[in-house]
């Protein structure tokens, strides 16, 4: 599951452990960045802020619950390679994934420097940004948001759209994990959507492709 309320402020801690205690075993938890470190911030002066958003998602982080942390850039903010590595030699261990979303960010230089650190670029699948398209490998995983359906109405994703990702993931999975999640969910798209994909799979919710509502 992603949880994308951990980007709007921070979690409370009673929360984050009822989220372990309520969940059965095999479940898996992406937490999204605040927004304060990726969007106010810009990966700069890190070092608080990380330790405050770590001190409250505690419950988890001692769990095997928690993923990937997933860091979604803002699309005005551009390539900057030191800034990025900086970021990355500060972050806590763990799954790191990154979700950059200026175009200029894609290019190898910036690939050597998540492989650096096993931290995977984050596929946003979305017509309104066309430079992201094909799945970059950076870490021994990879993870994939499915934002908007191409094919389908109003975001959703058409049959053939998740028979053909229902493709690539299963390719994927041969050799990596792979984290999927969808956020269509402005309309509920999402549940559906996954369930689909799920099925297509034919693998369980909390398998190594992973599938789920965002």
């Amino acid at each position: 599951m992603e949880v994308n309320s951990t980007f709007y402020r921070l979690a409370s801690r009673d929360a984050v452990a009822r989220w372990v205690q309520q969940t059965p075993d095999g479940f898996v938890f992406t937490l999204k960045a605040s927004r304060f470190l990726t969007h106010m911030k810009r990966l700069t002066d890190m070092a608080q802020g990380v330790e405050r958003f770590y001190e409250r998602i505690e419950p988890i982080v001692h769990s095997p619950k928690l993923g990937p942390v997933l860091w979604q850039l803002p699309e005005s903010f551009k390539r900057d390679d030191d800034r990025l590595a900086a970021a990355l030699a500060a972050l806590p261990p763990g799954r790191h994934a990154f979700e950059l979303r200026h175009p200029s960010w894609f290019a190898e230089p910036v690939y050597d420097l998540l492989r650096a650190h096993d931290a995977a670029l984050a596929i946003g699948d979305d017509p309104r940004r066309p430079w992201i398209d094909d799945v970059v490998i950076t870490a021994g995983w990879t993870f994939l948001r499915f934002h908007y359906g191409q094919t389908g109405e109003r975001g959703d994703y058409a049959e053939a759209e998740l028979r053909a990702w229902a493709t690539r993931v299963a390719q994927l999975g041969r050799s990596v994990d792979v984290y999927a999640y969808f956020n269509n969910d402005w309309e509920a798209f999402a549940p559906a959507n996954a369930s689909r994909m799920l099925e297509l799979l034919g693998s369980a919710p909390y398998a190594s492709s992973r599938p789920g509502p965002g």
